[in-house]
């Protein structure tokens, strides 16, 4: 992520933040920081991403498309995974 580029909050997105006590500096730390760990290359209109990162010992992942023709990111949702579906790291989801 570039410092022009644009974070588009999507209201899905910002509604399960408020939730989950999740700010937008954590958020915009896991974009910079992060790892994707899946990608959907066929999502539309934009292509989107799997993120994990970490907020303290707290792993957060987050869905987010980008739109490259704009410059900007858009947050589509944001939630601490579940320890029952995703492997310890937080990378793998658990079949």
């Amino acid at each position: 992520m570039q410092d022009t580029t644009k974070i588009v909050f999507r209201t899905h997105a910002v509604q399960r933040m408020f939730q989950r006590k999740i700010n937008e500096q954590d958020v915009r730390h896991i974009l910079i920081k992060g790892e994707t760990i899946e990608e959907y290359s066929d999502d539309v209109p934009y292509p989107s991403r799997l993120i994990l990162g970490w907020i303290g010992d707290r792993a957060i992942h987050i869905v987010a498309a980008d739109n490259k023709e704009e410059n900007e990111i858009i947050v589509i949702t944001v939630y601490e995974p579940d320890s029952n579906k995703w492997s310890n790291d937080y990378k793998r989801r658990i079949l």
